[in-house]
């Protein structure tokens, strides 16, 4: 039926909303991008499905990352356009720039070596692994990804 997968185990699992966790995207660490001042990069994130509608400012102005979350998800909002194709590199964009910010965010990351990082997500099979651990794990490979350009840079 189901192959187990044994490298989950041996990797470094986080949960997107453990606020403790150093790769959560709920972690209180306000920086700067685009010319706005953003709590979290949950808020960013939430936001960004709303560029140039008015909503996306209820989002910016959410009292945390939960509500940002909340706000981001509601059914009947329209997202932009171009939402699905874009929104791992949103994501990317928000956590780089709180890793730029953050330096023990920085060394958490790259205290993890080379180590495979699995978002634990029971539910989310695009960002976290999924129930059945078939999902596609995007979070941790967004992760990876700027471990890898953090060790490339001079």
């Amino acid at each position: 039926m189901f192959e187990h997968d044994t490298t989950i185990e041996e990797a470094i699992q986080f949960s997107r909303f453990d606020a403790q966790s150093p790769f959560s995207t709920v972690k209180p660490c306000p920086f700067e991008l685009e010319g706005v001042q953003w709590q979290t990069a949950e808020h960013y994130y939430q936001a960004c499905k709303f560029k140039g509608m008015s909503y996306a400012q209820t989002v910016i102005d959410a009292a945390g990352a939960e509500q940002a979350y909340k706000l981001g998800n509601r059914w009947l909002k329209r997202k932009a356009k171009d939402w699905k194709k874009n929104r791992q590199l949103y994501m990317t964009r928000g956590l780089y720039r709180t890793v730029m910010e953050y330096s023990e965010i920085k060394q958490a990351l790259l205290d993890t070596g080379d180590s495979q990082l699995i978002e634990t997500s029971q539910y989310d099979y695009f960002w976290g692994i999924g129930r059945d651990q078939r999902g596609q794990n995007t979070l941790g490979k967004v992760w990876m990804d700027i471990r890898q350009k953090l060790h490339e840079a001079p």
